[in-house]
């Protein structure tokens, strides 16, 4: 049982915490970034209120494969692994090509 809760609370943390990039990007003045210690200039965004909306529901969409290995873990330990290791592994590589293609949308030619 114990192991149960701890998968369930590290999965929700990390759920909670990708949801709350998504509300912060979402309600961001200037654009969101994606890599850590890169900056997207406004210059460089068309619509940098809606290239924020979409970086936070990417961001909130990304939250679910967490909340899902959370939920999961309580019934099914395999499971939760299994939605664990998705979204580290191929929830990424969507979470990168949607930033790119987000970027690239309202990137300014």
């Amino acid at each position: 049982m114990a192991g149960k809760l701890i998968m369930w609370a590290v999965s929700f943390g990390c759920g909670i915490l990708f949801f709350a990039i998504g509300v912060y990007a979402r309600n961001r003045e200037k654009p969101m970034w994606f890599w850590s210690g890169s900056e997207v200039c406004a210059s460089q965004i068309s619509d940098v209120k809606q290239y924020n909306r979409e970086n936070g529901v990417m961001w909130k969409l990304y939250s679910l494969w967490y909340f899902a290995a959370g939920t999961a873990a309580i019934w099914n330990a395999v499971l939760a692994l299994v939605f664990l290791v998705s979204g580290c592994t191929a929830g990424m590589v969507l979470l990168v090509a949607s930033y790119h293609r987000i970027f690239n949308k309202y990137r300014v030619p």
